[in-house]
């Protein structure tokens, strides 16, 4: 079967359908909470795990385009960032969590409950996910694969 990227990054589709072909989403975008939502909980997180929440007051750019489509919603302390693969960001979903740093990409958990059961010990959990592929921009993924137009 015949695959085609859908570009997530501007942030208008959500789907599309084509007879004969598999539809990927594919892009990098920031999951952020309004900065108003931030509270102690968040702090906590921070704290003791060592993941900061990504809010609208933080201005963040990664450098790199995912495929399939990673969604980013916190970085931690050491440079790398967190995302839900292939799906908005729900930590009550079943999206798989995924950890980014120097263009390595590994799974901490299946889902978000599962990341929340495991967040104390995530680093731990990390295993290499050869799954997604990380180019420097979409016009580098343009030149091997089909986008949907």
């Amino acid at each position: 079967m015949r695959k085609v990227y859908l570009d997530r990054t501007p942030g208008e589709a959500v789907s599309v359908y084509i007879r004969d072909a598999e539809v990927i989403p594919a892009g990098t975008t920031v999951c952020s909470m309004p900065s108003r939502c931030r509270n102690a909980e968040y702090d906590r997180w921070q704290q003791e795990y060592g993941i900061s929440f990504l809010f609208d007051d933080m201005r963040m750019e990664f450098p790199f385009y995912a495929v399939p489509w990673v969604d980013i919603f916190a970085v931690d302390n050491e440079g790398g960032c967190l995302g839900t693969l292939g799906q908005q960001t729900d930590l009550e979903g079943n999206a798989p969590i995924c950890y980014i740093k120097d263009r390595k990409c590994c799974l901490i958990a299946e889902s978000g409950p599962d990341f929340r059961k495991k967040a104390s010990n995530w680093r731990n959990c990390l295993t290499e996910y050869t799954g997604v592929t990380l180019y420097d921009s979409r016009e580098q993924a343009a030149r091997t694969l089909e986008f949907v137009k």
